[in-house]
């Protein structure tokens, strides 16, 4: 019998783990380095991109979604957590995912960012309204910068975000 093995695309992980290591995060805004940090980070930036597909009327993809998953499940196992230990942190993560994804907008159909949910996922910065309101400029500044990609493209394109 011959295996088949299922090719998972990781365009979407490399491109949010990449934009989840931006200095700006760890040096400007003090945040700590830490795997969690990172999958807050990594949710936060495909929320906003799913969000802008969601105004556009563009089916998100399942793949993709399945994809980020697959890879974020792999980084477990090799950091070393067991099968139940997996399975326990995959469920308290997609939790955490739609947490993100549900609540990031105040409003269903312009883009600001609820301060609730920052504080929730980001304490570091939750007494500090400098902080606070840089991140928010971020964020909304990130979201601009997709709303002007295709939707075709934007994954890709994303590689050239700066801030």
């Amino acid at each position: 019998m011959i295996f088949k093995f299922k090719k998972h695309n990781s365009d979407l992980y490399n491109t949010l783990l990449k934009l989840s290591r931006n200095i700006f995060f760890y040096k400007n805004l003090a945040f700590e380095d830490t795997y969690e940090t990172r999958i807050y980070l990594m949710f936060l930036h495909h929320s906003i991109i799913l969000f802008i597909q969601k105004k556009r009327k563009d089916k998100p993809d399942q793949i993709s979604y399945n994809n980020l998953f697959f890879h974020i499940e792999n980084n477990l196992r090799e950091l070393g957590f067991g099968d139940i230990a997996v399975n326990k942190k995959m469920k308290n993560l997609n939790k955490i995912f739609y947490d993100i994804l549900i609540k990031l907008s105040q409003k269903k159909t312009d883009f600001t960012i609820n301060k609730n949910l920052i504080n929730k996922y980001f304490t570091k910065i939750k007494d500090n309204d400098n902080k606070c309101h840089e991140f928010e400029l971020y964020l909304n500044n990130f979201y601009n910068f997709c709303f002007e990609l295709s939707s075709k493209n934007m994954i890709k394109s994303l590689e050239n975000y700066k801030y």
